[in-house]
């Protein structure tokens, strides 16, 4: 049914130059003791100084949570919700990448509900509404301003693990493209790659059968009629601004639309879900400790590959929408893209040790809900396949497949 479709999102969503310093008037409104979640380098910047000052001065009561440490270990929100639960809050404002965004919702979370993360894991386990939250992204890449999603790190299962809930949707979202003007470019690069990975296979994803309970039985509900929307132009926007940003930092209309295209395709796979790139993306993760949107964007093309024979419709709206002549041309395009960035093109140049890609395999295929979510199913043996492609930059070796 393809006049099928459903969004969720925060109930305000204020983008712009300079928009952070609606802040104090915004916070007033949710309540009067604010838990600001940041990490150490930010909360030393000016930027988010003057924010904390305006908090103050609309007569907010305020305490600075700044241990967010990259990929959020389950005990460090733990930690920093325990420090936290004697201010007693009634407001939680997030400043910062995506971490600090992911660890902003979970410490909302367990202060309202207790407990522990792995309480939580999987979908809609969060049994109600968590305390008022802000998110004020630093990076755009995530899209965790919008989604409904916290992503931790869970040294017990070697691998990241997320909490999805539409709970967890922040309640505004001030989205300031003036915050990723000192984002370097490797970082802008492998953030806005993530965000076009997002996009990319929130707008390929496999479309459910439709039923009177798919939006309450599911956190994401596969490709629809409006996530589609924000999907398209989120690539039609970080096709345009990606490379520009990364070349120059203060390229201003480039900032704005890479902002605006990671928002947009948070609000897509926030509700279409993600594929099997995101899947193989875990493992591989916990295995080369690279980057999360490095390693996604790295198999993005290969995935798209893999998909190609179901996505024939998808790539030719996708060549529209960037300017290419047919969806024949969009996979090399995606990669010569990711290739000018600095995104490794293989596994191989990921760091990934080709003993390690049957363990790969295996562990990605028991990922159900992102390879139940992808286009195109995929078996273990096929599963193996791709990634034999996609280490040696070999696309014959899917041909068997």
């Amino acid at each position: 049914m393809e006049y099928f479709g459903t969004i969720r999102a925060p109930r305000e969503i204020l983008f712009g130059f300079g928009q952070r310093r609606a802040l104090g008037a915004i916070a007033r409104r949710l309540g009067r003791r604010a838990l600001v979640v940041t990490d150490t380098r930010l909360a030393a910047d000016a930027d988010f100084r003057a924010m904390i000052a305006d908090l103050e001065s609309a007569g907010i009561v305020v305490r600075i949570e700044a241990g967010t440490l990259p990929d959020v270990p389950v005990e460090s929100a733990v930690a920093a919700a325990a420090a936290a639960r004697p201010f007693d809050p009634d407001l939680v404002i997030a400043v910062g990448g995506g971490s600090c965004l992911d660890m902003a919702k979970c410490v909302a979370l367990l202060l309202s509900h207790g407990g522990k993360p792995q309480d939580y894991y999987g979908e809609l386990k969060v049994p109600g509404p968590v305390l008022p939250l802000i998110a004020i992204p630093t990076t755009a890449g995530t899209g965790s301003e919008v989604t409904p999603v916290a992503v931790l790190s869970d040294a017990e299962r070697s691998l990241k693990v997320g909490i999805s809930s539409p709970y967890l949707i922040p309640d505004i979202a001030i989205c300031d493209p003036d915050l990723t003007l000192t984002c370097p470019p490797g970082l802008t690069a492998i953030a806005g790659a993530d965000a076009l990975t997002h996009a990319i296979e929130a707008f390929t994803a496999a479309r459910r059968p439709v039923t009177d309970g798919l939006t309450q039985e599911r956190v994401f509900i596969g490709k629809n009629a409006i996530s589609d929307q924000f999907a398209l132009r989120a690539i039609a926007l970080l096709w345009e601004g990606l490379e520009a940003a990364c070349a120059v930092s203060t390229d201003l209309t480039a900032r704005a639309q890479v902002m605006q295209g990671a928002t947009f395709a948070g609000l897509a796979f926030g509700v279409a879900g993600t594929g099997a790139a995101h899947a193989i993306q875990y493992p591989v993760g916990a295995l080369t400790h690279t980057a999360h949107g490095q390693g996604v964007a790295c198999l993005m093309p290969w995935v798209m590959d893999w998909n190609r024979p179901v996505i024939g419709r998808e790539l030719g709206q996708i060549a529209t929408a960037i300017g290419l002549a047919s969806g024949d041309d969009v996979i090399p395009a995606v990669s010569a893209l990711f290739r000018r960035i600095g995104i490794p093109p293989t596994l191989s140049d990921l760091g990934l040790a080709q003993n390690r890609l049957a363990w790969v395999a295996e562990q990605a295929c028991s990922i159900e809900r992102l390879i139940q979510n992808n286009a195109r199913p995929i078996a273990r043996a096929d599963m193996l396949r791709l990634l034999s492609s996609a280490f040696t930059g070999n696309r014959s070796l899917m041909a068997t497949a």
